[in-house]
C-alpha cells in the first residue's frame, strides 16, 4: 500500500526498530497486529513535523534525541486522549460510597488530608471527576486539605484540561445533575468547570515509562489513592509491570489503586492486594506488604563467592554498591554497609518504614549526620508523616545550613503541608546559597503559577532551562531522584507552552 504522497510504506525493519525506540523512550507498545495503527499515527506525526514521507521522519528521530515538541507531536498522535467524565462509572460509585468513607473516618480525628493521583489524565475528565466525587461524598470538603495531581506524557492534552472547557459529548455517561451543578455554560455553548472543583487539581507533565516516582520533588509520594486506567494496556509487559509497581510504591500503606483489570499481569504483584467492589475491581497496598519478600535485583557477580551475608545486607545488596577488598591470594571479601548505606538501599526498594528505622538507630549514634536526617525526612514524607518529614529536614538544614539541597527539600515537604510562603523562602535560600540550582527555579516557577504570579512563574523557569542549557541531557540532577538535564527541560518547556496557551 502507497502513502498518500505516492511513497511506499516503511519497511517492516525499521518500523520495528522504532516500535522498540517508542517502547524504550515513552513505554508505548506497538505489537505486529497494531502495525496499522501506528504508520497511522507516524503518518500524521511526520506530516505535522514538516516531513514528505514516514520513513524521513522514522530516520530522522532515531538519529537525534527528542526535542520535547517532537515528543508532543507523537504522543498527540499516538495516544488516544478520547474520554469523558465518570468513564467505567462503577469505579467512581465504589469510590464514592466505600473507599472515601473509609477514608474520611480514619482521618477526621487527625489531620484532614487526602492525596490522589490521576495518571494519565488526558483532557482533564479523570481528575475532575475525582474532584467532583469527593465534592459529593465529603459534606465539609472545604475543612480537608486535599490535593488531586494530574499527570500526562500528552501536553496538548494537559493545556485542554487546565483550561476545564468541555462540549457536550464529554457528559454522555456522566450522573444526572452533574453539568447543572459543577460547570457553567460558556457563550460559545460549552461548558466551563466550576472554579471550587478545578482548584483541587493540578496538572503536571509525567512521562509514566521514564521519570522518577514516588518523589517528593514531583508529589507522586505518599498517595491515598492512584486512578491509572487504560493507559498501561499501551505499555510493553516489562514496562507496565516497572510502571505498577512504582505507581504501588507511591501509595501509602492500605491505599487505593483503580486500573483496568486487564492491565494487570498475570503474576501478582505482592505489594497490592484485590479487592472486589460491587462492578468493579480495585487494588489495595496492603499490610502484607511489611512482611513479604522484595523483589531483587541479580546479585553482582563479585559477591557470588563472597561470604555468607546477613538477612539484612543479603535484602539491600542488589541496591548498594558494596565496598571490596581482595585480599592476597584470596578471593575478594565483602566489608559490612554502614547503616547509611543499608537505609539508602531500602529506600530504593521503596521500603520506607524499614528505612526510616535504621535512620534512626544511625542517628542515635551520630545525631549530627544532616544525610542521614535528610534522607529520614524523605522516609517519612513517602510514608505521608510530613510532620515528622519536616522535624527532621530542619534539623539537616541546622546542621548544615550551607547545603542547598537540605533547603530545597524543605520547601518540596513544606509546601505539600499548605505552607506556600515558607515554601518559597525555603527555596529562595536555595537559589541564595546555589544560584544555578535549576530544581530550585524550577520549583519556584511551579509555586508562583498555582499562585497566578505568572511573570515570576516565567522568570525561574527561563532561569532553569538556562541552567540545564549548560549541562548533558543525560546528567542526572542532585536531588531530583534520577531526573536528568534533558527530561526537566523537556518538562519545563511544556510548563512554559501551557501557560503561552493559557
Amino acid at each position: 500500500m502507497l502513502e498518500p504522497c505516492g511513497r511506499r510504506p516503511p519497511a517492516d525493519s525499521l518500523i520495528a526498530e522504532f516500535s522498540r525506540f517508542l517502547s524504550g523512550r515513552m513505554g508505548l507498545h506497538f505489537p505486529p497486529e497494531r502495525r496499522a495503527d501506528l504508520e497511522r499515527g507516524l503518518a500524521a506525526a511526520a506530516r505535522e513535523l514538516g516531513f514528505t514521507d514516514t520513513e524521513s521522519c522514522i530516520r530522522s528521530l532515531l538519529a537525534s534525541a527528542f526535542a520535547r515538541p517532537q515528543l508532543e507531536t507523537l504522543a498527540s498522535h499516538l495516544t488516544v486522549g478520547e474520554t469523558y467524565f465518570f468513564r467505567e462509572r462503577p469505579s467512581f460509585e465504589c469510590l464514592e460510597a466505600h473507599v472515601l468513607p473509609a477514608l474520611v473516618r480514619d482521618r477526621r480525628a487527625g489531620e484532614r488530608r487526602l492525596r490522589i493521583w490521576s495518571a494519565g489524565c488526558a483532557t482533564g475528565e479523570e481528575p475532575y471527576s475525582i474532584a467532583m466525587a469527593l465534592a459529593r461524598a465529603i459534606p465539609d470538603l472545604s475543612d480537608w486539605n486535599v490535593s488531586i495531581l494530574a499527570t500526562d506524557i500528552n501536553p496538548r492534552a494537559l493545556r485542554k484540561a487546565s483550561l476545564g472547557i468541555y462540549g457536550d459529548w464529554s457528559f454522555r455517561d456522566a450522573p444526572a445533575g452533574i453539568r447543572e451543578t459543577f460547570f457553567a455554560r460558556t457563550k460559545d455553548g460549552r461548558f466551563e468547570i466550576a472554579e471550587r472543583i478545578r482548584s483541587m487539581v493540578s496538572f503536571g507533565y509525567l512521562n509514566l515509562a521514564e521519570d522518577g516516582y514516588p518523589s517528593v520533588e514531583n508529589a507522586t509520594n505518599a498517595m491515598d489513592i492512584v486512578f491509572c486506567r487504560n493507559v498501561l494496556m499501551y505499555f510493553d509487559p516489562a514496562h507496565g509491570r516497572k510502571a505498577l509497581e512504582k505507581l504501588g510504591r507511591s501509595l501509602m500503606n492500605d491505599g487505593w489503586l483503580f486500573v483496568n483489570p486487564v492491565e494487570m499481569p498475570q503474576t501478582a504483584l505482592p505489594q497490592l492486594v484485590t479487592v472486589n467492589l460491587p462492578g468493579t475491581i480495585a487494588y489495595r497496598k496492603g499490610a502484607r506488604l511489611a512482611s513479604a519478600e522484595p523483589e531483587r535485583a541479580a546479585m553482582p557477580a563479585w559477591l557470588s563467592g563472597a561470604p555468607v551475608l546477613s538477612q539484612a545486607l543479603a535484602d539491600v545488596a542488589a541496591a548498594i554498591e558494596l565496598p571490596q577488598m581482595a585480599p592476597q591470594g584470596g578471593q575478594p571479601t565483602v566489608c559490612a554497609p554502614t547503616p547509611y548505606q543499608q537505609a539508602a538501599a531500602l529506600y530504593a526498594l521503596g521500603r520506607y518504614p524499614e528505612a526510616a528505622e535504621t535512620l534512626r538507630q544511625a542517628l542515635a549514634r551520630d545525631p549530627g549526620d544532616a544525610a542521614a536526617m535528610a534522607l529520614l525526612a524523605r522516609s517519612c514524607a513517602n510514608q505521608g508523616d510530613l510532620a515528622e518529614a519536616a522535624k527532621w529536614c530542619k534539623q539537616a538544614v541546622a546542621a548544615d545550613k550551607l547545603n542547598s539541597g537540605w533547603h530545597y527539600l524543605l520547601a518540596t515537604i513544606v509546601q505539600e503541608q499548605g505552607a506556600a510562603e515558607e515554601a518559597a523562602a525555603a527555596l529562595r535560600r536555595a537559589l541564595y546559597l546555589d544560584q544555578d540550582y535549576a530544581l530550585a527555579h524550577f520549583a519556584l516557577g511551579n509555586l508562583f503559577r498555582r499562585q497566578g504570579r505568572r511573570m515570576g512563574s516565567e522568570r525561574h523557569y527561563r532561569n532553569a532551562l538556562a541552567v540545564l542549557g549548560g549541562c548533558a541531557h543525560e546528567q542526572v540532577l542532585p536531588e531530583s531522584e534520577g531526573i536528568t538535564a534533558g527530561r526537566l527541560a523537556e518538562i519545563i518547556r511544556a510548563s512554559l507552552s501551557s501557560e503561552a496557551s493559557a
